[in-house]
């Protein structure tokens, strides 16, 4: 069993800035391994995030999904431009992440690891945040 992040289809379908069908379809064109566990209790690793965007890169770079099957199967180096194929398919650093506006100008990035306050408590700061970080006027001193 993995130690690592473990994603439900949602999850890795918005880190993989894809819908949950392509995901599925991925995963039965043999170009994702199928998720692991069973039923409802299956889920997605960072093995499966890596080659998913992998699999985008490359789509990204214009390949077909038969060429970036090949790409996928075929042994690194060994032939003319797999290091082109390596460099278009490095995966690109993903989190989740939540953005709350407090006031104007002010904003709160709060990864989806960590768990938020109560809404009370974000009022909270919601509202110290309008009462001392309201946007600078033209006759302020500064």
């Amino acid at each position: 069993m993995s130690d690592g992040p473990r994603y439900a289809i949602g999850d890795l379908a918005e880190l993989g800035g894809v819908s949950r069908r392509t995901v599925r379809y991925y995963v039965q064109e043999n170009l994702l391994p199928a998720p692991l566990g069973v039923g409802r209790g299956n889920h997605y690793d960072q093995a499966h995030l890596d080659r998913l965007l992998q699999v985008k890169a490359l789509q990204e770079a214009g390949r077909s999904l038969d060429d970036i099957r090949r790409v996928l199967k075929s042994p690194p180096g060994g032939r003319a431009g797999a290091l082109e194929d390596r460099r278009a398919a490095e995966p690109v650093s993903r989190a989740l992440w939540r953005r709350l506006v407090l006031a104007d100008g002010v904003e709160l990035h709060v990864a989806g690891s960590v768990r938020l306050p109560t809404p009370g408590k974000l009022n909270e700061l919601a509202s110290w945040c309008r009462a001392n970080l309201a946007p600078a006027r033209d006759d302020d001193d500064v």
